[in-house]
């Protein structure tokens, strides 16, 4: 049996960073973000279901989805948000379950921002937490992606706070230096992943 680890942490905390570094280990990621954008692909019923209930106005003239207008369209409403959130979520999670199953590596990671709002970190055997400061996040957030602080803390308050993903984490990784002091942790963690999955079997 596989050990499944989940990997969270804020916007702009460096996730991504951190999925690619165990990748390039050798260690099988799943990507919520990418499985979110395979699960409304052209031909999918996920995109269907979405074309049924909002109409053809989301979809592009090329067959794909919208997703500039579809986000705007959820933003302005709850409830429209919440049907999205509870057609998506299942699809997502279904999608993520069989690739972890296909992982071929001592140990998975499964990148999951929004991983203690949508509560999933039972299904995992550990959670991995990228932390940084606040203040930090809204930096990266503004060079990142232009924008301005205003902006940049109305993302950090759509999202957990820094507490309560702490408080659902095994691990932590401190991403508030450079990429080597990344990479260690990294390696360190890889070590202790490898460990704990050949005691599993």
């Amino acid at each position: 049996m596989t050990l499944h680890i989940a990997l969270t942490g804020g916007i702009a905390s460096g996730k991504t960073a951190v999925s690619n570094m165990f990748s390039e280990l050798g260690i099988t990621v799943v990507d919520a973000d990418i499985v979110a954008r395979q699960v409304v692909e052209p031909g999918s019923t996920g995109l269907k279901a979405i074309r049924d209930y909002f109409g053809s106005s989301v979809i592009n003239s090329d067959g794909t989805l919208d997703r500039p207008l579809l986000r705007s369209i959820v933003f302005e409403d709850e409830l429209e948000r919440q049907w999205l959130n509870n057609l998506l979520h299942p699809l997502i999670r279904e999608q993520m379950a069989l690739q972890r199953a296909q992982a071929t590596s001592d140990y998975s990671i499964s990148a999951i921002p929004l991983l203690f709002e949508t509560q999933q970190s039972s299904h995992y055997d550990r959670i991995l937490v990228v932390d940084c400061l606040p203040s930090t996040q809204i930096a990266r957030l503004m060079a990142r992606d232009n924008i301005s602080e205003e902006q940049a803390r109305n993302m950090l308050k759509s999202q957990a706070t820094r507490e309560q993903r702490l408080s659902i984490a095994d691990d932590i990784i401190v991403n508030d230096s450079d990429l080597q002091s990344l990479q260690q942790q990294v390696i360190k963690l890889d070590k202790q992943y490898r460990q704990l999955a050949k005691s599993q079997l």
